[in-house]
């Protein structure tokens, strides 16, 4: 692949990450501006605070195949000259999600773009990363918490399989991803995180409450 070529699937994946749903779908269907309530950011974690399951869900699919798709963009000109392309194209939809053009460079923490280009380059990955996530909010009830065990443990299954184009991309996104949620790590170490209405963790305080 070219720079030229490079560059431009680069912003094209910019473009596609920058879509920002949550945003969007809480403007139209519920009235509500994600960017001044809960956390104030755009992704899954605030959607599924603010708007609830339904919508959370929605903007965590729509969130994962955009960053597909953006990794995907290194596709355009042809076959993909090895899959790590794939990564580096990809990387400009998760900057995109994290600074998106449409809401004046604001975002989410790109924990569900970053899914979707995991995705693309090695699905397998996906599967385990999307599991543990899915695990540790049945128990926890917590998406942020999910999302931080999840990047920790897609990292160390990169070091095991000695993929260490991942090992890197894991590690850089792990610390991104902890550094995002460091108000969300003070709330859990004081018992006051916001829980999705689901999972175990939710039901036994819900018991506990009643």
């Amino acid at each position: 692949m070219s720079l030229s070529h490079f560059i431009i699937s680069f912003i094209l994946a910019y473009i596609l990450g920058s879509l920002p749903f949550g945003y969007w779908i809480g403007k139209r269907f519920y009235h509500k501006n994600l960017l001044i309530e809960g956390s104030g950011n755009i992704g899954t974690t605030n959607t599924f605070r603010v708007l609830g399951n339904r919508a959370g869900i929605a903007v965590l699919v729509l969130d994962i195949l955009k960053g597909t798709a953006g990794a995907y963009m290194a596709a355009i000109w042809g076959t993909v000259p090895t899959k790590e392309w794939l990564f580096f194209v990809g990387f400009g939809a998760i900057v995109g999600h994290t600074f998106s053009m449409w809401i004046k460079f604001r975002g989410g923490k790109a924990v569900a773009t970053s899914a979707g280009v995991l995705l693309a380059y090695t699905p397998h990955m996906f599967i385990f990363a999307s599991t543990v996530f899915v695990t540790v909010i049945l128990l926890a009830s917590m998406v942020s918490l999910a999302s931080m065990v999840g990047f920790t443990l897609v990292t160390i299954a990169a070091i095991i399989e000695q993929d260490w184009l991942l090992t890197v991309i894991a590690v850089i996104l792990t610390a991104f991803v902890f550094y995002r949620h460091r108000a969300n790590i003070k709330r859990i170490k004081n018992g006051t995180e916001s829980l999705v209405p689901f999972g175990f963790y939710y039901w036994a305080k819900q018991r506990h409450h009643n």
